[in-house]
């Protein structure tokens, strides 16, 4: 799609171009050829009227006036023009339309000029009516008096239809030069993009994961193959930079299971051998064996998903929501801690396949470590209704606790790896909320921390809905409590514990 922007782009560049360089050579050429055919037609047709007066003078002079008409006459129909001749007091003694023999013409202006000074030559639409002439009006000029003026209308409608003529031939030209402008752009267009299109097509193959179709470094400009060669480096070595990591988290998944469990093992075995006063010692080293291990899987886990090629689905957020907070009910209750669903339905959300399930545990987890005896946690949904715009507005998810909450300080960082509250004191990694961003950014969404109202913390999570959100009822789930056994995990807790 890009590479056919991109000769559309280039091929409009080129039409653009060679459109200003043929109006700037044809447009002048056209005014200067109209003008140069005006003034040929003027000429000649002065020229005719002054050799037709010349005729005329003589025949007067002769006392041939009877011979006027038919003089007249033969040059109208050889010049296609119509002649009136006039005696010295502007009395008309021939006219070959028959229309005004005997009229006084010399109140009218190119009449009077020639009675009084001399040839007068112009454009007129009012001594033909209907018609635009070129009118030329000339004295017999022979002797000191006029002895008789004679004007010939000639119709502008050949000379017209000669300039159109023109002007069409030239427009005739430029489409031609035009289309041959397109036809050698467009082919020089390809030429030029399509490394580029082979580049789109690589690029989008690397982003799903795997490059398969290297793009040709033997086509288009020079430049534009050394890009290719070096993007094909650099794609080769990514690619085994990637191969490798995957590699890597996948034994070190495997390798380091076994030794931490080891580890773990040997050290319960001492507690029936140690003495009392050595026993807090023990259960603090298997806390910190028992985070070293959830640290390793949260750092794995996040490798595994830094390194997956993942897409969106829709993802039913009520099911989902629904889902979790009955699981965590029971975990909830034996800390005394409520939990409860309220706001409309939120309808379907894109998401990554089971991020949603991960993000609410996370979050729930971070919430009860926070939470005190007696307090409730929310999960509430937030939706707008469409408002025609091409974006819809975001769906969101605010997991809200009644904890110490967190100051403006520790929100910013809060989501750096390995980061915990400078008065954290539980076994916390520092990977949980880092893995809930890493999600949600893949689901398309944001996720941010905010005060909740009065205290505690309000975790959002906007996601993108599949479709506008409706008006919705409001719905409110009554607190969900229950019972667990001490020290027990509520079923389905995520292996990696969030910590902030």
């Amino acid at each position: 799609m890009a590479g056919h922007q991109v000769i559309r782009r280039l091929l409009f560049s080129y039409l653009g171009l060679m459109l200003l360089v043929l109006l700037a050579l044809e447009v002048p050429f056209g005014f200067v050829y109209a003008r140069g055919e005006l003034n040929r037609f003027s000429n000649t047709a002065e020229l005719g009227a002054a050799t037709l007066a010349a005729v005329c003078e003589e025949k007067l002079e002769h006392g041939l006036a009877a011979d006027l008409p038919d003089l007249a006459s033969s040059y109208a129909r050889r010049t296609g023009s119509s002649v009136v001749v006039t005696d010295p007091q502007g009395v008309v003694l021939t006219d070959t339309a028959g229309a005004s023999v005997g009229r006084n013409l010399s109140a009218e202006p190119d009449i009077a000029i020639a009675l009084r000074e001399g040839p007068t030559t112009g454009i007129s639409e009012d001594l033909a009516p209907g018609r635009k002439v070129l009118f030329v009006t000339v004295p017999g000029t022979s002797s000191d008096d006029v002895p008789c003026v004679v004007r010939s209308l000639y119709s502008m409608a050949p000379l017209a239809r000669k300039v159109r003529a023109t002007w069409l031939v030239l427009a005739l030209v430029a489409l031609g030069a035009l289309a041959m402008a397109a036809l050698i752009g467009f082919a020089f267009a390809r030429w030029i993009t399509r490394p580029l299109r082979d580049l789109e097509q690589a690029t989008a193959q690397l982003a799903d994961g795997r490059l398969t179709d290297p793009p040709a470094a033997d086509r288009g400009p020079p430049e534009l193959r050394r890009l290719v060669a070096s993007f094909t480096r650099t794609a080769t070595r990514l690619q085994h930079l990637l191969r490798t990591q995957e590699a890597f988290a996948s034994e070190a998944s495997h390798q380091l299971k076994t030794p931490l469990t080891s580890l773990r093992l040997r050290l319960e075995n001492f507690e029936p051998h140690l003495a009392p006063c050595a026993q807090e010692s023990l259960n603090e080293a298997l806390g910190e064996v028992g985070r070293l291990s959830r640290m390793v899987q949260g750092l794995l886990a996040l490798a595994r998903l830094e390194n997956s090629a993942i897409t969106p689905e829709p993802v039913d957020l009520d099911t989902v929501i629904a889902e979790r907070a009955a699981i965590w009910a029971a975990f909830a209750g034996d800390q005394r801690v409520g939990i409860t669903v309220t706001g409309p339905r939120a309808g379907e959300v894109w998401a990554v396949a089971g991020a949603l399930e991960q993000i609410i545990d996370n979050l729930l987890s971070n919430a009860l470590r926070a939470s005190p005896p007696g307090s409730v946690i929310t999960l509430a949904t937030a939706t707008e209704p469409a408002t025609g715009g091409r974006t819809a507005p975001p769906v969101e998810l605010h997991v809200i606790d009644q904890g110490p909450g967190m100051s403006a300080a520790d929100r910013t960082r809060a989501f750096d790896r390995f980061w915990r509250a400078p008065d954290a004191h539980h076994d916390g990694t520092g990977l949980g909320l880092p893995m809930v961003q890493r999600l949600t950014h893949a689901s398309g969404g944001e996720v941010t921390l905010e005060a909740a109202p009065g205290r505690g913390l309000d975790a959002v999570v906007r996601l993108r809905p599949v479709r506008p959100v409706q008006a919705a009822a409001h719905r409110r789930i009554p607190p969900l409590r229950g019972h667990a056994t001490a020290g027990s995990r509520p079923p389905g807790e995520p292996a990696l514990r969030p910590d902030t």
